[in-house]
């Protein structure tokens, strides 16, 4: 039976379902949010020791701009609320991803979660936040040169956001849309990766439990017969 280390999460389908609802894009997203809390909770009641959530990627800012500035200020206002419960239920937050042009007041937020959570150990949570894989092994391999180390598989994955994290075993892609979209491409290499047709706002613990248990007895032969 597999071990289950780290899944990750392409949350595909919020704007899709806020606006099946009659409601826009701008619920769906408040929508997404609840449905990440369940399955955090989830998570650490399973002892997963680690989630990954491609928050917002460096594509996405070619989206509205009134639909960019309320991502922000949902993700601004969630911490603001709930830093208590993430640090009663000692959840240690990880920022991924490219900080620089974000809104400064998020930027801010992040970098205190990121501090006041640095020691907590019950789950990681990583948040992908203007990330892109591509830019994230392009700056590794910039990082090495710079460092003047040799080019090697295990000096790129040093330099890489998630440097002192296990690669994720399992990729889970709401939505209904069979691609990667610039997501963790080196870390991926070998996760069982799970596309499911419900949007994120509908996908709950029994669909992941269906996931875990089909991992769990899935044959992994990582390049071996």
């Amino acid at each position: 039976m597999n071990k289950l280390n780290h899944i990750a999460f392409i949350m595909d389908g919020n704007g899709r379902w806020g606006k099946s609802k009659g409601k826009g894009r701008n619920f769906g997203h408040i929508n997404g949010v609840k449905t990440v809390k369940k399955i955090v909770k989830f998570s650490i009641k399973n002892k997963i020791p680690i989630l990954s959530f491609f928050v917002f990627s460096t594509e996405n800012w070619k989206r509205p701009k009134s639909e960019i500035k309320f991502l922000f200020s949902l993700i601004n206002s969630y911490f603001n609320k709930e830093i208590k419960s993430v640090i009663r239920n000692k959840i240690k937050i990880n920022i991924i991803g490219n900080l620089k042009k974000l809104p400064r007041d998020l930027v801010k937020t992040l970098n205190k979660v990121g501090i006041i959570t640095k020691n907590n150990n019950n789950i990681i949570i990583n948040l992908a936040i203007n990330y892109g894989s591509k830019d994230e092994i392009k700056n590794a391999i910039s990082k090495m040169l710079s460092k003047k180390q040799k080019l090697t598989e295990k000096n790129i994955e040093k330099n890489l956001y998630t440097k002192d994290l296990p690669m994720p075993d399992i990729l889970v892609r709401t939505g209904g849309k069979n691609r990667l979209s610039n997501f963790m491409l080196w870390q991926l290499a070998y996760a069982e990766i799970y596309f499911i047709k419900k949007l994120w706002p509908d996908f709950n613990e029994v669909d992941l439990k269906k996931i875990i248990k089909n991992f769990k007895n899935t044959k992994r032969n990582f390049g071996k017969i």
